[in-house]
């Protein structure tokens, strides 16, 4: 009797012991399946800054701004898609969105108007904008912009600034409140104004030319939204 049950003792055990990995092959596929594809469902729309006869900044080398923000949104397009999320570009090619008009301040406000109306049109979840910046002197190095009303935004961006801080280690810039930018101020979701670098100094310029750093650039925004997102959902 003492053996038929150490027997049976025996069946369990190895049983048990035989099926301890399917259960942990199935947990860690399903996290795994959880953890490679966080942003699945969100829709993020990436605005690739000016476009068509707008070419923003320019450096001294003839490095123009909408070149650049088209490159780094489709690399951060890319980025986004591997982990889930449906993604919009404003733009996918040198062009504007205004449209035949008159004068450049009318101009100026449908292309911005447009773009905001996709927003709103994809329903987005997210917005980030990404620009070029210029100004006399020696400025250099990445920021991220926000607009105060929401606290949201404030997280976005400091989660994106924080990133280009550790990444591409060349600015000590922190994100910085902005109300008065026609995007910011007027974009009904949470949104992040990126300016990558100064095309104005002529070092920054250089290295925002080179596609390397602009993949470097677009992998620290993304790291920063996946950081966004993972404390949203921490605090839901």
């Amino acid at each position: 009797m003492r053996e038929q049950k150490f027997l049976w003792l025996m069946i369990a055990f190895l049983f048990g012991f035989l099926t301890i990995p399917m259960w942990f092959h199935l947990d860690w596929q399903q996290s795994w399946n959880t953890w490679s594809m966080p942003l699945s469902s969100k829709v993020i729309v990436i605005d690739a800054g000016h476009g068509g006869i707008d070419a923003g900044a320019v450096s001294r080398s003839g490095l123009e701004e909408k070149e650049i923000t088209l490159n780094i949104a489709s690399y951060l397009r890319d980025f986004l898609q591997q982990s889930g999320a449906f993604v919009v570009l404003t733009r996918e090619s040198d062009k504007d969105l205004a449209g035949v008009g008159n004068g450049k301040s009318r101009w100026k406000a449908r292309d911005l108007s447009k773009r905001l109306q996709m927003v709103k049109d994809e329903n987005a979840d997210l917005f980030i904008s990404i620009h070029g910046n210029a100004f006399p002197g020696e400025s250099h190095g990445a920021q991220t912009f926000y607009n105060p009303t929401r606290e949201a935004n404030k997280k976005l961006a400091t989660f994106i600034q924080t990133e280009l801080v550790h990444n591409l280690e060349n600015t000590t810039r922190i994100a910085k409140a902005k109300n008065d930018v026609f995007l910011l101020k007027y974009s009904p979701i949470p949104t992040a104004l990126v300016e990558v670098g100064f095309l104005s100094n002529d070092e920054e310029a250089q290295l925002l030319s080179d596609p390397k750093y602009q993949r470097k650039i677009a992998a620290s925004i993304y790291y920063g939204i996946l950081a966004y997102h993972s404390d949203i959902m921490k605090n839901e």
